[in-house]
């Protein structure tokens, strides 16, 4: 068994994904459009932290979600696809953040 795995389990999302929504997003489950495995966020497995957070699904690695968080923004991509939601953060979320240089929409990390 390897005592340091190469990702974190989706619990991970917590911290960032909590900030956004008003529930706990690690009980959300998804069905993968790729090898139609049920998980739930908390099952997925996390890579990053930089430039941010990639969540992998643990049946086929296929992109579940990615998560990077500017000084005022959080980015959400869902699947593998192009475009990323952008939230606003208060300003008290301003420290401690994986950042990313400015400009447009966040890449493809991991």
């Amino acid at each position: 068994m390897n005592e340091h795995p190469l990702y974190l389990d989706g619990n991970a999302l917590a911290g960032p994904l909590g900030e956004v929504f008003a529930v706990d997003p690690t009980t959300a489950w998804r069905l993968c459009p790729s090898c139609r495995r049920p998980a739930t966020v908390a099952q997925l497995h996390v890579y990053g932290p930089e430039p941010g957070l990639t969540a992998r699904c643990p049946g086929c690695a296929a992109v579940a979600l990615r998560v990077v968080t500017q000084p005022q923004y959080l980015w959400l991509q869902l699947g593998g696809g192009a475009g990323a939601f952008r939230f606003a953060l208060p300003p008290r979320h301003a420290v401690n953040r994986v950042r990313r240089p400015s400009g447009g929409c966040p890449g493809s990390p991991a």
